[in-house]
């Protein structure tokens, strides 16, 4: 059974973010992984597939409503994770993994946490499941953080990354 655990943030827990490795089978043709089973498999109603070249920074996007499972289906990224929850204990603050094929790490980040990464590899797919219960949260709904905000003083290892127009603007 896979357990879930809380992604540790400065020796606490980062409320509501979850982090998990699920169990792989490998054999001679390659490797096969199960994404998500049993308690949140009802909970997601929405699917996106990214992908994207080396050096291009995604986000720091979220909502307020959604509830998201991420995973890198390919390749390896810097994932960024930023609490803005203005009534959490770790309200702007931020923590880093690296998810890739290789490690099948697994993201449940709840609502109000930014979401962000930073392609490592040639090239990455990102696999996302969304839930919400009304309209999905589009980018109209959605918050955008700098990803080179001074306050949050992320440690991005890439002085320059891509970006799309969304993400190099000072919201």
């Amino acid at each position: 059974m896979t357990k879930y655990t809380d992604l540790q943030l400065k020796n606490e827990s980062f409320k509501g973010l979850k982090l998990y490795e699920p169990d792989c089978y490998h054999d001679f043709r390659g490797y096969y992984w199960t994404v998500i089973k049993g308690e949140h498999t009802q909970e997601f109603n929405h699917d996106k597939i990214s992908v994207s070249k080396q050096n291009v920074l995604r986000g720091i996007h979220g909502d307020t409503v959604a509830t998201k499972l991420i995973t890198c289906v390919y390749g390896e990224v810097y994932y960024v994770a930023v609490d803005n929850r203005k009534d959490s204990l770790t309200y702007k603050e931020w923590n880093w993994t690296m998810l890739s094929h290789t490690n099948r790490k697994v993201l449940i980040v709840p609502p109000g946490i930014g979401s962000s990464y930073l392609i490592m590899s040639h090239k990455a797919s990102m696999l996302y499941k969304w839930s919400y219960k009304n309209n999905y949260p589009d980018v109209d709904n959605q918050f955008t953080i700098p990803w080179d905000d001074p306050t949050l003083n992320i440690s991005w290892p890439i002085n320059n990354p891509i970006l799309q127009t969304r993400d190099k603007n000072k919201i």
